[in-house]
């Protein structure tokens, strides 16, 4: 299975001034296999190491973090010697041992010759909890479920996956279908790794959803183990809200649907814990549409969308028989299935701010606006054909964006500033 993230550590590796890695996303979108694959492909030697219940690390870490004392303390580990320039070191399920993550400033500070990448499945609440090491001494990688282009590649092949990579419209048009095939599937077996590579071989959706299944019960079973006690209750409720909150007709967050009379304070822990697993993606509410965006960010209104659109599906119980109803599979949930998709797909776009818009009277709403540090572009999601954007229309009359973007199951066309990206190709949006 190809992975985009793959070129990304090959750039890293090769870079003059590298930094030890850290690999940040949700648990089960593919950061072992990932680290893996990179030392089979880039390294002469790979030496792997999980902290997961590892006492003979977290001993070898409890001490002295002098680099040299920890080289030796690893090749005794592994049993062979360290080579700076062809050895791969992966320090797995990193938060386990917080000295092991604090270690990594005195590798790039004393020894920066050694090439090292870290991932752990709740590493981003470690991090965020104060683990001792300096902003600056990292280098990091945010790791994503499989984006709709890296799909095709793993389903109907890489031939397609270039063809819209290339944006030559008029010859992806000509292939309309398979895109739209391709992405009705992509709906319901979302970007999970596991999914994926089981559609791809088997094509038996009734697996697929025991999978997802399964990814929803470990994500649950997480909640209990690793989140502070007192905010578990909390977690469960936000998230078994998300759907409800995703398919009204405005998606804002409303914390009366989590439970009657809830209040921002008493929720705010439990969805910054959500955030900071990766588990879910929170888009703050903009009023305006200078450069740059953050600046105009209302910190009080957000929508929160779930890491992978197969995920939500299951757990609103979409059924397969909706992927053999045209595009009526595009209309379920109010289209609360396309703007979780979209909002997928463009966080997976690097460097690429993602927000949405109201003024303040909230008669005009734009799903997304995107800042890309050049220029900021309003994004309105059409879950069928229908092109009627009020709102969009509104927004280009009061800001005067150089481009604007609708997305929706129409054709592409571009007029005026106004482009119209089919969904399928909306992975390309700043391209």
């Amino acid at each position: 299975m190809y992975r985009t993230a793959i070129e990304k550590l090959h750039k890293w590796k090769a870079g003059r001034h590298r930094k030890p890695l850290i690999i940040e996303g949700a648990r089960q979108v593919g950061k072992t296999w990932l680290m893996k694959e990179f030392g089979k492909n880039a390294y002469a030697d790979t030496i792997y190491i999980n902290f997961d219940s590892n006492s003979r690390m977290a001993d070898l870490f409890a001490s002295d973090l002098d680099t040299g004392r920890l080289i030796m303390g690893i090749e005794l580990y592994a049993g062979r010697k360290v080579d700076p320039d062809n050895t791969l070191l992966i320090f797995d399920e990193v938060q386990e041992v917080p000295r092991a993550l604090s270690s990594l400033k005195y590798f790039y500070e004393d020894a920066p010759w050694y090439h090292i990448v870290c991932a752990g499945s709740l590493l981003g609440i470690a991090l965020h909890e104060g683990t001792s090491f300096p902003v600056g001494k990292v280098d990091f990688l945010s790791l994503y479920p499989l984006s709709f282009r890296e799909f095709l590649m793993a389903t109907a092949g890489e031939r397609f996956a270039r063809l819209l990579e290339s944006r030559d419209y008029p010859m992806i048009t000509s292939f309309k279908q398979t895109y739209v095939d391709a992405l009705r599937q992509y709906y319901f077996v979302g970007g999970m790794p596991e999914a994926v590579q089981s559609f791809a071989e088997e094509k038996d959706f009734n697996q697929i959803r025991e999978i997802q299944k399964r990814i929803l019960a470990a994500y649950e079973q997480d909640f209990s183990k690793h989140a502070p006690i007192e905010i578990v209750p909390k977690i469960r409720m936000i998230w078994n809200s998300i759907p409800s909150q995703l398919a009204k007709e405005n998606k804002k967050f409303i914390y009366g649907l989590v439970r009657e009379g809830g209040r921002a304070k008493e929720y705010e822990s439990a969805i910054m814990w959500l955030c900071d697993c990766g588990l879910v993606y929170k888009v703050s509410r903009v009023s305006g549409a200078g450069i740059p965006l953050k600046a105009y960010e209302d910190l009080k209104a957000f929508k929160l969308f779930l890491a992978d659109v197969g995920l939500l599906g299951c757990m609103t119980g979409l059924r397969q028989r909706t992927l053999l109803d045209g595009n009526n599979l595009f209309t379920e949930f109010k289209g609360a299935l396309t703007e979780q998709y979209v909002c997928q797909q463009l966080k997976a776009i690097e460097n690429l701010g993602v927000y949405y818009y109201t003024n303040d009277r909230g008669s005009c709403e734009v799903d997304f606006v995107l800042d890309t540090g050049e220029q900021i572009v309003p994004v309105e999601v059409k879950a069928e054909t229908n092109l009627k954007a009020k709102s969009l229309k509104t927004y280009r009359e009061k800001y005067s964006p150089t481009l604007a973007v609708r997305t929706s199951m129409a054709d592409y066309k571009k007029e005026d500033g106004l482009l119209n990206l089919p969904l399928y190709a909306v992975g390309e949006i700043c391209q």
